[in-house]
């Protein structure tokens, strides 16, 4: 390792390590929330993303609509970036003036209605994984099932 700035500065990395959810787990999160989705009656699309937004894994269910392919998608990205799930938006931006409250919902891949969820391990975010097809609750509901069978946190 490297110096870095002045002498006699300690010796510092100039990189960090981000944890991820893998691509297993990715599957298996989308898995989990499609057959949920069969028992609830509704046809959705799933995706799970990494910690920067790439999206890992990705499962349509025939017949789900093809919009919310990209909505799902964005749903998780905009978990995965704040940490907040996408239904608490509307709530948390009250706490912010108009030029907030109008700006950030016009920012593109931004979602504030539900379906998304952070995928938080051991404290760290990992990720997020979002859904879309049903209504903001059902989806919501899928996405949690999604979490819960590999044992992530919901809340």
């Amino acid at each position: 390792m490297r110096k870095s700035g002045a002498p006699g500065q300690e010796k510092r990395s100039k990189t960090v390590m981000i944890r991820s959810i893998d691509g297993f787990a990715a599957h298996e999160i989308v898995g989990a929330a499609v057959r949920h989705a069969a028992r609830l009656g509704i046809r959705i699309n799933a995706a799970v993303v990494d910690p920067c937004g790439i999206l890992i894994a990705f499962l349509r269910m025939p017949g789900a609509p093809l919009h919310s392919i990209e909505i799902a998608i964005d749903k998780a990205y905009t978990a995965a970036s704040f940490g907040l799930p996408t239904g608490a938006w509307s709530t948390a931006l009250e706490a912010h003036g108009p030029a907030v409250r109008q700006g950030l919902v016009l920012r593109p891949r931004f979602i504030a209605f539900g379906g998304g969820l952070p995928i938080v391990d051991e404290g760290e975010r990992v990720g997020g994984v979002g859904v879309s097809g049903g209504s903001e609750s059902e989806d919501e509901a899928c996405a949690r099932a999604g979490l819960a069978a590999i044992g992530f946190a919901t809340e």
